[in-house]
């Protein structure tokens, strides 16, 4: 298994639009096609104006296959040309559990 980390720091001001664009138009489609989605956060300290979010995969075809998948959908595309202008930096990680994690 792999988890991949996505963090986007948004524009100031813009968290709340955001978030509820993706509640209404990606959430579920997104949940649909990738999966196992681990967590979806913001930030309270630190680097602020951030999403975090995390999705399990099988290993990197299964990402590949997946987000393949989701950027071929219409409805994503819509909803994608909606919140790119809110995002100022996109980051993503991929992570391995360890063999002691508790998520593998």
């Amino acid at each position: 298994m792999i988890i991949e980390q996505r963090t986007y720091t948004l524009h100031p001001g813009k968290m709340a639009e955001y978030q509820r664009i993706y509640e209404d138009e990606g959430f579920e489609l997104q949940k649909r096609i990738l999966g196992r989605l681990v967590g979806y956060f913001t930030s309270e300290s630190g680097v602020l104006n951030q999403l975090i979010h995390m999705w399990a995969y099988d290993d990197m075809m299964d990402r590949h296959t997946r987000r393949a998948a989701l950027q071929a959908e219409p409805q994503w595309q819509g909803y994608l040309a909606k919140v790119l202008p809110l995002i100022q930096i996109q980051h993503s990680q991929i992570l391995t559990p360890t063999k002691f994690s508790p998520l593998k």
